[in-house]
């Protein structure tokens, strides 16, 4: 029986898969955003997320914790340095996980992990409409029908002269 045992091994070691998940998780970091399959992204989900809470807390032991598990001094400066200020209010969720489909060889299920603040067309928050209530009457749907009709009929003249000039030529 499997009782309690959720952890996906992705069909590797043990070392191979912490290797596996620090390099994704260096590359994460260093590019803000990395195409994978779904379940290495949910592993890598697991994985990276206690390191980007760690860098919140800039200590020497919060400094070492996160390179024993990532293994690269540059990644490590520009996660203490630049996402951990950028993450700084954001008290969890610090990865987006979006499906891309099925990848062409094995149909794999792809998708796309990436840091949730550097996203610039997530963030840009849309302007809510107001929502406004309207009276309808039969005045005003006649005025709207009345300017509709107009180009309709300039439309046939307008493709005559262009088949005249088309023929001109």
């Amino acid at each position: 029986m499997r009782h309690n045992k959720k952890f996906n091994h992705l069909g590797r070691t043990a070392s191979h898969r912490n290797a596996m998940l620090s390099n994704m998780a260096c590359s994460l970091i260093k590019h803000k955003r990395i195409t994978t399959t779904v379940a290495k992204a949910k592993a890598l989900k697991k994985f990276v997320e206690p390191l980007i809470t760690k860098s919140k807390d800039d200590t020497t032991n919060s400094r070492r914790v996160v390179f024993s598990n990532l293994q690269d001094k540059q990644v490590v400066t520009e996660l203490f340095k630049e996402i951990s200020v950028k993450i700084a209010d954001r008290p969890g969720g610090y990865t987006r996980i979006i499906k891309t489909g099925h990848r062409l060889g094995d149909n794999a299920e792809m998708c796309f992990i990436e840091l949730v603040d550097y996203n610039e067309n997530m963030a840009k928050e849309k302007v809510a409409k107001k929502a406004t209530r309207t009276r309808r009457s039969k005045k005003a749907t006649t005025e709207a029908a009345a300017p509709a009709e107009a180009p309709v009929a300039e439309a046939p003249a307008v493709e005559e002269a262009k088949a005249e000039e088309a023929k001109a030529e």
